[in-house]
């Protein structure tokens, strides 16, 4: 690995080809947008989805390593692909979830982009200037791998007045303590009175995905709270959609998917990533927010 521009994380080669990995993973939109910034920036290489079960997802990688490939690892392989994979980066490391990788040497090197996504999308929402961000009361929905992601990427921008509300109170206090980070942790009995007070809510679970259902009623959030949803679609999910219509400032994981995108574009060929093409492909803009 060598870094480029300043400090940044990139393969020491390219790879040979590259894919996506999931169980499903058809719905995946990483292959839309790759391909056309493959083409934007005139690389002759492939960008494929490759359905594999958590059983075989060793076996896989083993393989893909010996290719000299790289490439993307969706739901729900992260956490595993951390473990199975020894070469990591240290936000892989951190988060213990790789969702890019590449080949060097034989071996697969383990990436996370999507603490850097997140963090692009919580600097949209509620701004750039870190003074202004450590002053922010965010509430994040879950305790999951994603969630994982979302307080290192909270951390990073520098929000450090964070409240994780969670089905298992445990399982988001081992995640903390995990991460190292300090938080206030309540029950999702509790939502309503940490919502009431929040500037960013994130929801972090996957509630959402495959139906309409909101993580918390639109009703629950002050005029000014800006609010984050991690599960995506083109158009945006119906919570976001309700968010926007009662006057809030609002995201689903579009952005943070592009953006993810667009690192692990530019940690494996060293080049800036075509992030207007990413777009396009998707038939999309990034949304520009009136800061409050």
């Amino acid at each position: 690995m060598h870094g480029s521009p300043a400090g940044a994380i990139r393969a020491s080669s390219r790879p040979t080809r590259l894919v996506i990995l999931g169980h499903p993973v058809a719905h995946s939109l990483s292959p839309v947008f790759q391909s056309a910034a493959l083409r934007a920036a005139g690389l002759p290489i492939g960008y494929e989805r490759e359905d594999v079960s958590p059983v075989a997802l060793g076996g896989r990688l083993r393989t893909l390593a010996a290719e000299g490939a790289g490439g993307n690892i969706t739901m729900p392989h992260k956490e595993a692909a951390a473990a199975l994979i020894t070469s990591r980066t240290p936000v892989a490391h951190r988060v213990g979830a790789v969702n890019t990788f590449w080949t060097e040497q034989g071996a697969l090197v383990g990436h996370n982009t999507d603490v850097a996504g997140a963090a692009a999308t919580i600097r949209a929402l509620v701004g750039e200037d870190p003074s202004t961000l450590g002053d922010v009361s965010v509430v994040v929905f879950g305790a999951g791998g994603s969630a994982a992601a979302i307080l290192v990427a909270l951390a990073d921008v520098g929000c450090r007045n964070v409240t994780v509300v969670a089905r298992s109170v445990v399982r988001a206090r081992a995640l903390a303590d995990r991460l190292a980070m300090t938080v206030r942790i309540v029950p999702v009995e509790s939502l309503a009175s940490v919502a009431g007070g929040a500037g960013l809510v994130i929801n972090a679970t996957p509630v959402g995905l495959h139906d309409d259902a909101f993580p918390m009623p639109v009703s629950l959030l002050p005029a000014d709270c800006a609010a984050f949803d991690l599960v995506y679609r083109l158009g945006g999910t119906p919570w976001i959609a309700a968010c926007r219509a009662a006057g809030r400032r609002a995201e689903d994981g579009l952005r943070m998917l592009v953006e993810q995108g667009a690192m692990a574009f530019e940690a494996w060929f060293d080049v800036p990533a075509p992030r207007a093409a990413m777009w396009h492909a998707l038939n999309a803009t990034p949304i520009i927010h009136a800061q409050r």
